[in-house]
């Protein structure tokens, strides 16, 4: 029990605790429909040009958040728009849009080098230097991102298994696409301060794909994904601090660790089903 409680007494990392709670739950939770729809690449590319908002953002005296959402947004937006008819294909659209941003924002950094550190935790992650402020913005990215997919459940459901006879029944398959990239873009920018633009994308994948190794029933995959994002985040925070690593890297690489015991879960799984039979 002394060995759970001493961090603790430490304020920076009660913050940190909670950041990495939160934002792996929510990370679990957005990241199943992220891998289903095959868009794992876009949590990376929104990550990237949210840095480039970022760096504008600070350089007009703005809020970090303000200038990374906001781009994270025009990203998003630009990328449904010029996919729309399907003429240029999803993964083209976001190396262009967003290493454009990204390219951007390295320019500025390269012009203007009081801002360097700021730069660095973004690609990095800075989750010990986590605020109350930063708290309350994650808290609400969460809780925004639980409320809205908690109400869509059924029309992001039939939308991401069958996206044509979602559209042949009446559902404005644009618009829930264009508000998954929202709820996507809102994610990655919380996840920036805690784990670092290098390595969001894994926040979204590793706890999905963990929980899709373990069941084959979404509304499970569902919940698995969300335990397992908070638990890898909770325990990776501890991690870090036993060892003495970067947290945000400890956090990744233990999610990891819990994929690739979840791949020899699986057959396990499967040959206990098949003998039941």
């Amino acid at each position: 029990m002394e060995f759970l409680l001493e961090p603790i007494e430490y304020e920076f990392f009660r913050h940190a605790l909670l950041a990495a709670l939160m934002v792996g739950a929510s990370g679990g939770l957005i990241g199943v429909y992220v891998v289903l729809r095959g868009m794992s690449y876009v949590g990376h590319g929104l990550s990237h040009a949210a840095i480039g908002g970022a760096v504008i953002g600070i350089t007009l005296n703005l809020n970090f958040y303000a200038g990374a959402c906001a781009m994270g947004l025009l990203a998003a937006f630009i990328i449904n728009k010029i996919t729309k008819n399907n003429k240029i294909k999803l993964d083209a659209a976001i190396g262009i849009v967003t290493t454009a941003m990204f390219a951007l924002g390295v320019a500025i950094v390269s012009k203007m080098r009081n801002f360097k550190q700021n730069f660095e935790a973004a690609l990095f992650g800075n989750i010990l230097g986590i605020t109350e402020q930063d708290l309350m913005i994650i808290g609400l990215v969460a809780l925004f991102t639980l409320i809205t997919m908690f109400i869509t459940y059924r029309t992001l459901l039939f939308s991401t298994f069958d996206n044509e006879a979602a559209r042949v029944f009446g559902i404005k398959t644009d618009s829930v696409q264009l508000l998954f990239s929202l709820l996507l873009t809102f994610s990655v920018i919380a996840s920036l301060n805690v784990i670092g633009v290098t390595m969001v994308a894994a926040t979204l994948i590793a706890p999905a794909m963990t929980a899709r190794m373990l069941t084959d029933r979404f509304s499970r995959m569902i919940i698995y994904s969300t335990i397992i994002g908070a638990v890898t985040g909770v325990i990776g925070m501890y991690l870090s601090y036993i060892f003495n690593v970067a947290s945000g890297t400890t956090i990744v690489l233990f999610s990891v660790l819990v994929f690739a015991l979840s791949m020899l879960v699986r057959p396990l799984r499967n040959l206990y089903r098949s003998r039941q039979y």
